[in-house]
């Protein structure tokens, strides 16, 4: 049947706030605490759970995250780190923060993900010891393989810090038939999250790191409140009940207790969303499955947490327009970090990562999120398969 034409625009992502998600808001905002006070260590304890591993922090967004846990993994300006130049751009800004150098391995043509081989290329091209960490990205919401990738890290000797705000809910496959889930920590040294409204869960801004160190959990959790305690067992000395003390240069990079009253009620419906995700995914890969004019796109795969649904075509700049004028607005995820101006500057340059750029060129998100209709659907597809034919 023929989809109706759009009315509204249909965007690439979008929250969903339901009447629950506003009385929990309103319940916090008129409680004791706007911040620092119990919904975020609950919201902490659940987001946990959920994943599967022993220490959740909260902070203000997953930049932040990424921040902390790469100044609690220990980077510096000696530090040379390893990541994807398909990612958003503070998978290595992160690294940029914390005084250390950015290298980029290229993309494997056919997940999108980090290709391994290249980290090990790049790794054998340099001297033993000269890399320091690894930062795989869970692009799109497909799951990198940990256990192959902690394969590689412990022959180097590198930390892992694994990039997973597009993949709560995703897993891949360990060598023994387990799924092990994104932000786990079981090959990883510490994973972050993202609370942006497009994401899987919506907090306004927010993020997460969680980790199974008690070690980086101790530095986290100082450097996320300006490296400022009150425990009385971490006191070098104490004056009295109202005595603080600064041990390291941290900052400010704290959850709202409202933001995380938001985060708990979204995340009670984080596996029905994600289950729609699929539903959707499922459709869009049966739809343009064998389309010559679409040689690539996400496609069905087990694990896949879909934050986003792309597909690669040709005349990228066309199809875009076109469904823009139809009221669908679709999506470019990512322009390749090592081409962005302030890389440019530090020594890279167009063409240094062929597949990444091959991928740039055809790459579009299409419209994902769990209150996508399937009138609204049928209709992207529509709109898709008329132009390419």
């Amino acid at each position: 049947m023929k989809s109706t034409v759009a009315t509204k625009p249909i965007p690439y992502g979008r929250q969903h706030i339901t009447k629950e998600d506003l009385e929990a808001v309103n319940e916090t905002l008129l409680s004791d605490f706007l911040t620092q006070g119990p919904k975020i260590a609950e919201f902490e304890n659940k987001f946990a759970s959920y994943i599967g591993v022993k220490h959740a922090v909260a902070v203000s967004n997953g930049t932040a995250a990424l921040h902390l846990a790469a100044a609690a993994l220990g980077v510096n300006e000696q530090s040379n780190v390893i990541t994807t130049p398909i990612t958003f751009a503070a998978s290595a800004n992160c690294v940029r923060y914390c005084g250390g150098n950015v290298f980029f391995a290229d993309i494997d043509k056919d997940n999108y993900l980090v290709d391994l081989n290249k980290i090990e290329d790049l790794i054998r091209s340099k001297p033993e010891g000269f890399f320091s960490g690894i930062i795989p990205v869970d692009f799109a919401g497909r799951a990198v393989n940990l256990e192959d990738c902690k394969t590689l890290a412990s022959k180097y000797k590198l930390w892992i810090l694994e990039d997973a705000c597009h993949a709560p809910g995703g897993y891949f496959t360990d060598s023994n038939g387990k799924k092990q889930f994104c932000g786990n920590s079981a090959y990883a040294d510490a994973a972050i999250f993202s609370f942006h409204p497009v994401k899987h869960i919506a907090c306004g801004e927010g993020g997460m790191i969680t980790c199974s160190s008690d070690a980086i959990f101790k530095d986290l959790t100082l450097l996320r409140t300006h490296g400022i305690t009150k425990d009385p067992d971490l006191l070098e000395e104490n004056h009295g009940g109202w005595y603080y003390e600064m041990q390291e240069l941290g900052y400010n990079y704290r959850l709202t207790d409202f933001q995380a009253a938001l985060g708990i009620s979204q995340l009670k419906r984080a596996d029905e969303g994600l289950g729609r995700r699929k539903e959707i995914a499922r459709r869009y890969a049966n739809a343009f499955d064998g389309l010559e004019k679409i040689p690539g796109q996400s496609g069905y795969v087990e694990g896949h947490a879909y934050h986003l649904y792309i597909i690669e075509v040709e005349d990228r700049p066309g199809m875009y327009n076109h469904l823009r004028a139809n009221n669908i607005l679709a999506q470019v995820h990512y322009i390749p970090v090592h081409t962005l101006p302030y890389y440019r500057r530090l020594g890279w340059k167009p063409g240094d990562f062929p597949v990444a750029e091959n991928y740039y060129k055809r790459c579009l998100s299409l419209p994902m999120y769990p209150t996508l209709t399937e009138n609204e659907q049928d209709y992207v597809i529509e709109k898709i398969k008329n132009y390419i034919s």
